[in-house]
């Protein structure tokens, strides 16, 4: 794959960022044509039209490599879906225009204009780190025959998840439950994906048998985020072969989640968190109520969509506090993220990540301090309290070159992407695919690369991949 523009062409990205700045007297402008300057980004670089695709294979069999799930996922929620918030700021309610007695917080308004701004330039920032340490074709290491993949598949999602319950048993290894946990969910939905054309009955149901488990899992975590992956990572999967059929059923279910998650979270956690309810009894109730709900749900729609789909709100309050009250951190963030790095096994006394990250959150108010909510901050939050805008752009600038070259080197020494990325890359790096705070994300991605290298030396140990 050959770079086949100047990289002064990368300048385009950054177009959006610009005119919204220069339009930084009006907030609504400027924050319509931060908003817009994001599609404007997924759109040159999605189309191929601000650097040629990767050619080695259609889209639809290279889905989940950065420069499309990764970049759809982490950037549309980073970017877009603030809008919801931004209209309530203007007062509207349920998309009902506001009374004429309404009276803008100018102030509000103004710091939701800056945010989006920062989202913006993150954005950009981010796919120039994907483009720039984007090489295609890769040259492979090892290589796997390709009529064991499919068994392979199926056996890490069998080995993988009581593997990761021993991990959650063993104090202070409890993280590595959560990649091998997430790599035995990607294994079983991919093996799944494989054994329906292939018509193997005994795969077919246990791997159906461990998707659902996973899915049941999902609706009783009280979160969104797992149950929409739960439904997309199938469709994206299945799609290669069966096209027309995902597209005509996947897609109407997703938008589908969308409108009823909210409602059955709110309800769900209700009962589950703040009531004596079992799980099952919450979910049916939630299930009810998203189905049936009526009025109240669509106010409550409303309140997740404004305050909870996006963290723009949180952002807000960061960028009121920092520089103003609060100093930049500076380098903070990073050493803090360094002392995570060690694992409770070995130091018992470290501190806890939750403590370090809260500390943050409480100094700039976004929360009382006695309070039992968590609000941790996300990545491109830590990027400006680190370093204001220049963070911004560095950070989110690293974040995309991490994602893209720890993706070409999975491919590199696991045969290719069906193994290196829709697998391991997918499997153990989701974090990426949604981000979190410096010391959390720092910290899961450090040791799923170790994780990632110790699955390579069991693969090389087995004959699995062999050299090419």
């Amino acid at each position: 794959m050959k770079q086949d523009k100047p990289l002064e062409i990368y300048v385009l990205l950054y177009l959006p960022w610009l005119l919204s700045l220069a339009l930084d007297f009006s907030p609504v402008l400027s924050y319509i044509i931060a908003w817009l300057g994001s599609f404007f980004i997924f759109y040159i670089t999605l189309t191929g039209k601000l650097r040629q695709l990767p050619q080695d294979a259609s889209i639809a069999e290279q889905f989940m490599r950065p420069v499309f799930l990764v970049h759809i996922i982490f950037a549309g929620y980073m970017c877009t879906t603030s809008i919801f918030y931004f209209l309530n700021v203007l007062g509207y309610q349920d998309f009902a225009a506001p009374s004429s007695f309404f009276l803008v917080d100018e102030v509000k308004l103004q710091l939701t204009a800056q945010c989006q701004r920062y989202y913006c330039l993150g954005h950009a920032a981010f796919i120039t780190g994907i483009f720039l340490f984007m090489k295609y074709p890769i040259q492979h290491k090892y290589h796997v025959e390709k009529e064991k993949i499919a068994n392979l598949l199926f056996t890490v999602a069998i080995v993988s998840l009581p593997v990761s319950t021993l991990f959650l048993m063993v104090s202070g290894l409890a993280q590595f439950y959560y990649q091998l946990s997430s790599l035995s969910f990607i294994a079983g939905t991919m093996a799944l994906a494989f054994a329906i054309p292939q018509r193997k009955a005994t795969n077919t149901w246990i791997c159906a048998v461990l998707y659902f488990f996973n899915f049941y899992q999902a609706l009783i975590s009280g979160f969104k985020e797992p149950i929409i992956l739960s439904i997309l990572v199938l469709g994206i999967f299945l799609y290669p072969s069966y096209k027309r059929v995902v597209t005509i059923t996947f897609v109407p279910v997703l938008l589908a989640l969308f409108i009823l998650l909210p409602t059955y979270n709110r309800v769900f956690r209700e009962n589950s968190w703040g009531a004596n309810t079992s799980a099952d009894d919450a979910s049916q109730l939630a299930l009810d109520a998203a189905l049936n709900g009526g009025e109240e749900a669509d106010d409550g729609n409303w309140i997740f969509y404004v305050y909870r789909l996006s963290e723009i709100d949180m952002f807000t309050e960061f960028v009121r506090s920092t520089p103003q009250q609060i100093p930049f951190y500076g380098p903070q963030l990073l050493e803090q993220s360094a002392i995570v790095l060690i694992p409770r096994f070995f130091w018992p006394s470290k501190p806890i990540t939750e403590t370090l990250v809260m500390e943050r959150v409480y100094n700039a108010n976004v929360i009382n301090r006695g309070s039992s909510v968590s609000a941790k901050p996300a990545f491109i939050v830590d990027a400006y309290l680190s370093f204001g805008g220049w963070g911004v752009f560095f950070f989110l600038f690293l974040y995309g070159a991490v994602c893209q070259t720890i993706s070409q080197y999975a491919e590199k020494i696991f045969g290719g992407y069906i193994l290196g990325t829709a697998l391991v890359f997918s499997g153990m790096f989701q974090i990426l695919w949604r981000g979190l705070s410096f010391e959390f994300l720092i910290n899961s991605v450090f040791w799923s690369f170790i994780t990632m290298l110790i699955l390579f030396k069991i693969f090389r140990s087995l004959n699995i991949l062999k050299p090419i």
